[in-house]
């Protein structure tokens, strides 16, 4: 087996490493993208670093290629992140990009590590996918998926608070909340694109309620009773939407400094999709929804000025 690499899926992009972090941001449509850019420039540049990081791993867990060999690739970055905390150098672009916003923000090892932990859930077990965490997600357990969503999408919010300046307990609710929020409504849009590599997030206690025995992707996405399970989820969505926003106004009430208007056009913008999702339908997945460019700039910017729309 070839000696995996830092750069193994994606070569870094010339320029200094903040311009390589903001260009894998750029490149890749995400609505994250427009929030990120009304930054100021040291926050905008950490943010753009984690998810430049969040963008490779992923694309370890993805993109062709043996388990092993992504196992490797991903252990290979989780040694480069404990050797940035160590004092280490770093090995690549998006290395220095991210011993920056380490140094500058206090962001939390176990954080990063856990966004290591969650794209292994990604990966298949060598022969096959199991479904219970230990390789690839095919109608995984709520439990599993609930500490899935905590790792790939929770693991970002602890790290964006930190830029934000806001780490304090009601945050840190928020921050949580949103994040499974935003994930769930993730996979409810991406059902049919996770299916073609063989993935399957629907829980398996809600394709048990919708009576669909099934766990092959296929299979699950052809069966009449879909719809009953997507909504069931789309409810758990809603549910964590609502608790982001209390936990935000428990945080307002009390004063709290720093400013989370980044995060709270996340919650209009993903909120806006779930509503459209849901009113979509479930039996169309072909029909694709989305929030667009005009609108994330629009929504960003009224965010920023402290007058953020209605979901």
């Amino acid at each position: 087996m070839p000696q995996p690499s830092l750069d193994s899926t994606q070569s870094d992009t010339a320029g200094s490493p903040a311009a390589a972090a903001a260009a894998v941001t750029g490149r890749s449509g995400s609505t994250f993208y427009w929030p990120m850019l009304l930054l100021p420039r040291s926050k905008r540049a950490a943010m753009f670093a984690i998810y430049a990081f969040c963008r490779r791993i992923d694309d370890i867990a993805d993109e062709p290629g043996e388990p092993a060999e992504k196992r490797a690739a991903l252990d290979v970055w989780r040694t480069e992140i404990r050797g940035l905390y160590a004092g280490g150098a770093p090995s690549s672009s998006l290395g220095a990009a991210l011993k920056g916003a380490i140094e500058r923000y206090g962001l939390p090892r176990g954080e990063l590590e856990a966004l290591i932990d969650g794209m292994a859930m990604d990966i298949p077990a060598d022969g096959g996918t199991d479904g219970n965490g230990s390789g690839g997600m095919t109608g995984p357990a709520l439990p599993t998926l609930r500490l899935y969503c905590r790792r790939v999408a929770g693991a970002v919010g602890m790290l964006a608070i930190r830029v934000f300046d806001r780490a304090d307990a009601s945050t840190e609710a928020f921050a949580l909340a949103l994040g499974e929020a935003l994930q769930l409504t993730n996979i409810l849009r991406d059902l049919t694109e996770d299916a073609e590599i063989g993935r399957l997030y629907l829980p398996r206690e809600l394709l048990d309620e919708a009576g669909i025995a099934s766990s092959d992707p296929a299979t699950v996405l052809a069966h009449p009773n879909l719809p009953q399970t997507c909504e069931a989820l789309a409810v758990l969505a809603e549910e964590r939407f609502a608790e982001a926003r209390r936990a935000l106004a428990e945080g307002q009430a009390a004063g709290r400094r720093g400013s989370l208007w980044a995060a709270v056009a996340m919650m209009v913008l993903y909120h806006r999709l779930l509503v459209r999702l849901r009113a979509r339908g479930w039996r169309d997945l072909d029909r694709r929804v989305r929030v667009g460019k005009r609108e994330c700039a629009l929504v960003a910017v009224r965010c920023a000025l402290g007058y953020p729309p209605a979901a």
